[in-house]
């Protein structure tokens, strides 16, 4: 079955997420919700999350999963709200508690942060397939941007997580703490070997002044376009310009209030006594 999709891109992270479900009145997904967050002022707003609510709501749409690609780095899961507004389990790959021990380190979290993944309320196992409603889905593991990515696969498309950016984007960076270019070819490459018309929906796109957001292409289009992965690219050559790159790219904006925050399943840290809340910011870690 071909799922109904409405895209919402948050232009100030340059994500997209998405509601996925079979018609009216039907069940459905939420994928990759944002949470708004001024860094300079620490506030967080809901007001990209009341777009979903308000779509969810136009529809009859009843909310069953709340699917994270992974422990995003440059925005805020909206996860919480959304579950706390309209219902639905939060659920991200099993290879999360790989990210929550690396970053329970790098942020010197107590022991009552635990590692094992407990704060999501579903762990996919690689190729695990679920229901939403009517429409079949799959949970793909592809490693290598970091090792918890996950691509959802729901009837005859793929939601690819930061697997790949839209052809003349090529792909996500893999210099971040368990991430691997060698590994993120191969998940690449499994995705591309669907069939050519399998639609590639996108977690992110920063477009060129040249064009607008765009969110869906096809395997046969990044195949024969991707920037960096195009058909005939050896892994040796994309490792090579994956390194080199990263090592010319800054720290996303949002990295240090997002990945403590999201590993947590998006929930926010326990206000102190004062009623306020507070994150860390590990001072030359990086």
């Amino acid at each position: 079955m071909t799922p109904r999709i409405e895209a919402f891109y948050d232009a100030t992270t340059g994500t997209f997420s998405y509601v996925v479900y079979a018609g009216e009145g039907s069940a459905c997904a939420v994928i990759d919700p944002v949470l708004d967050y001024d860094p300079k002022s620490g506030r967080t707003s809901t007001a990209g999350a009341e777009r979903i609510v308000a779509f969810v709501r136009e529809h009859g749409l009843r909310v069953e999963w709340l699917l994270e690609t992974h422990a995003h780095a440059d925005h805020v899961s909206a996860a919480p709200y959304l579950k706390e507004t309209l219902g639905g389990k939060i659920a991200i790959g099993e290879s999360i508690r790989i990210v929550q021990a690396a970053f329970k380190r790098i942020f010197n979290f107590s022991d009552e942060m635990h590692a094992d993944g407990r704060q999501f309320d579903h762990l996919f196992a690689p190729g695990e397939t679920f229901g939403i409603g009517q429409l079949s889905a799959q949970a793909l593991h592809v490693p290598g941007h970091t090792p918890a990515d996950m691509a959802y696969r729901i009837g005859d498309t793929v939601f690819v997580g930061d697997t790949l950016f839209m052809p003349d984007g090529g792909s996500a960076r893999c210099d971040f703490p368990g991430g691997d270019a060698r590994i993120l070819y191969e998940s690449v490459r499994t995705l591309l070997a669907l069939p050519p018309q399998t639609r590639l929906c996108m977690c992110h796109d920063y477009p060129p002044d040249s064009r607008g957001p765009q969110w869906q292409t096809t395997v046969a289009e990044q195949r024969r376009d991707n920037i960096h992965l195009h058909d005939g690219v050896t892994v040796e050559e994309f490792v090579a310009m994956r390194t080199a790159r990263d090592r010319t790219l800054g720290m996303p904006t949002l990295i240090l209030p997002a990945i403590q925050i999201n590993i947590r399943a998006g929930a926010l840290p326990e206000p102190e006594a004062n009623g306020v809340r507070y994150l860390k910011i590990p001072l030359n870690a990086f």
